[in-house]
């Protein structure tokens, strides 16, 4: 097994916004889709890893309870806080150090009120 984790899905209320908002810090555009009675919006991915979407549908209710996501900001986690604001949503948690080995992390509260961290790892020697 690669990865314990192969997709996650963000709940939102309003897709539209949450699209909006997610396009914004991640300077990325969104394809969206009808999957069946869910509208996804697909989360930029190189197609090899682990990606996820956000999900407006019946039973995806968002919240700031439950499983923490984090979400890839490799290299661009400062950028990615500064646009958070910006665009509708609200750091919670600043860029933190978690260890030297690991890198760094921040939580952020979306446009939908999910609560969603961002991580990097240390810089490449």
């Amino acid at each position: 097994m690669r990865n314990t984790i192969n997709w996650f899905e963000l709940p939102v209320v309003d897709f539209d916004r949450a699209k909006k908002f997610y396009e914004a810090i991640f300077e990325a555009k969104i394809e969206d889709q009808m999957m069946g009675p869910y509208r996804m919006g697909f989360l930029p991915s190189d197609g090899q890893g682990v990606s996820g979407a956000i999900v407006h549908g019946e039973g995806y209710t968002p919240s700031d309870k439950g499983a923490m996501i984090y979400l890839n900001a490799d290299g661009i986690i400062d950028e990615v806080i500064e646009r958070i604001g910006k665009a509708g949503g609200n750091v919670v948690v600043p860029r933190t150090p978690i260890t030297p080995e690991i890198g760094d992390f921040a939580i952020f509260m979306d446009t939908e009120g999910n609560k969603v961290a961002l991580h990097t790892p240390p810089p490449r020697k």
